[in-house]
Order: C-alpha cells, then sequence, then structure tokens
C-alpha cells in the first residue's frame, strides 16, 4: 500500500488525494445534473458550493461520530483521535454533509427534493472513489481474513497487517460506482425535455425517489459489507454502521412511500 507520495520535499498523503478526486469527480457529475434537471446551467458556480461546504461539514462530522461511538480511544489520547488521518464514520458523514447540503438548497430556493435527487449520483460515485484512499493508505477499513485469491495484505498501511484479508474497499468502490450509474439512469426520467421536444418514454418520476433510492441502495450495500469488516459488534451482534445502515434504509423507503402517496410535492 501506498499511505503517502513522495515527491521531493512534498508529501501527500494518498487518502487525502482520492478524497479531492472524489469531491472532483462529485461536482461534475452533479453540475451535469443540475443542468439536465433545468435546475442551474453549466455555467454556474451552484455545483462547486454543494460539494465543497457539505464535503467539508461531511469530514468533520465524519470524524466526530467516530469519535462518539469510541470516547474510550479519544479520552486516551484526543489529539490522535481528532486529527488521525483514519477513524471516520460514514454515516456521521452523511448527517452532517446531508444537513450542509439541505440548507444551501434552501438558500438557492431550489426545490428541495429534486435538488437531493441531483445529488445522489454524484454523492454515491464521491463515496466510491473516497473507499480507493482507504485502500492506498490501508487504514483499517480492510474485511476479515480470507483465502480467496483476491485477497490483500496491508503491511505498510496506517493499520497494519500481513494477513489477506478481504479488499472491502474495492468491494465498495464497485458497488458504489454501479448505484451512482443507476441513479443516474433512473435521474434521466426526472430531466427536463430535449430541445427537439422529446418526452421519455416512461412516466416522469416523482422529485425524492432517486434520493430514496440512494439511501436504501447505499445503506443496503454498507450492511452488507460490514459482515466482513473488521469493525467490532455491539448492538444486538451489528456494528455501529450497520444499525446506522439499517436507519437509512428505512428512511429511504418512508421517503419512497409518502412521495409515492404525493405527500410531498417540492
Amino acid at each position: 500500500m501506498i499511505p503517502f507520495l513522495h515527491l521531493g520535499p512534498i508529501t501527500i498523503p494518498t487518502y487525502g488525494l482520492m478524497l479531492a478526486l472524489a469531491m472532483l469527480a462529485a461536482y461534475f457529475l452533479l453540475r451535469a445534473d443540475l443542468a439536465r434537471r433545468g435546475i442551474a446551467p453549466n455555467t454556474s458556480t451552484i455545483a462547486e458550493s454543494l460539494i465543497a461546504l457539505p464535503c467539508l461539514a461531511g469530514i468533520i462530522g465524519a470524524k466526530l461520530y467516530h469519535v462518539l461511538e469510541s470516547p474510550s480511544e479519544f479520552f486516551a489520547d484526543p489529539w490522535l483521535q481528532l486529527f488521525s488521518q483514519f477513524g471516520f464514520a460514514w454515516f456521521g458523514g452523511l448527517l452532517a454533509g446531508f444537513s450542509v447540503y439541505v440548507l444551501l438548497a434552501r438558500r438557492e430556493r431550489a426545490p428541495l427534493l429534486s435538488m437531493l435527487d441531483a445529488g445522489s449520483p454524484a454523492a454515491a460515485l464521491g463515496y466510491g472513489i473516497g473507499r480507493i484512499g482507504c485502500l492506498l493508505s490501508g487504514d483499517g477499513d480492510y474485511g476479515i481474513p480470507t483465502s480467496l485469491p483476491w485477497g490483500m495484505s496491508f503491511p505498510d498501511g496506517l493499520v497494519p497487517t500481513t494477513a489477506r484479508v478481504h479488499p472491502t474497499p474495492i468491494y465498495e468502490f464497485i458497488v458504489a460506482c454501479a448505484i451512482a450509474w443507476w441513479l443516474w439512469k433512473l435521474g434521466s426520467r426526472s430531466a427536463i425535455p430535449s430541445k427537439a421536444g422529446s418526452t421519455a418514454k416512461s412516466a416522469p418520476l416523482a422529485p425524492g425517489i432517486v434520493f430514496a433510492a440512494y439511501l436504501v441502495l447505499t445503506g443496503a450495500a454498507r450492511f452488507l459489507v460490514e459482515f466482513i469488516r473488521i469493525n467490532p459488534r455491539s448492538f444486538l451482534g451489528l456494528t455501529n454502521a450497520q444499525v446506522a445502515s439499517l436507519a437509512s434504509i428505512l428512511a429511504g423507503l418512508a421517503l419512497w412511500w409518502w412521495v409515492r402517496r404525493g405527500r410531498f410535492e417540492t
């Protein structure tokens, strides 16, 4: 693994590098989705703020959530826990990033559910690319030992192991990209008609359906991968991430039900 790139006197953490690439990819995808929905043209700067600020909030939220999950580790070495390059909780990042995204969408006076739909493919893609940063740095997000031929060891990782383990960041990257692709295709049914005036063959989707699918699919993916991750079990034999994933799935199903019943009009 390559936790750091050394370019002369400059040292670049690979996790941070992949995080920057994740933000860049998410930006271009969000900008394209906002444009095809008729919310903001490609020349607008809305997508920049909708990526940069929620991502910053997500990093802070992910770190704070991890600290709250393991208070004993925090009090043993607060400085290390707060500023280390590993120890981020997905659900904390989702909550913080989502909250800031909603505030920014409201500030732009755009339809909230349509804005959440537009951000869903970008969020899925950004998460997947970010997981490659976990792989390169070997920060402990790998899985349990395996005898499968694609098992990997992380002897030089930030959290080293010489055992051959499941490369769960690769699994999550593949699944996240597939989810992003499917959400993008699903969102095409919510896009505005083309200049030629053609309409989609299928009935247009109600705002909120794409975001509901994002919550369900990403929650399910994280719930399943946790069975082969090294995270400790807590509530009913589940990891904290699995409990959070169940909450995401239930929230997505509830949103889908409410939208289908016409409860949300924005």
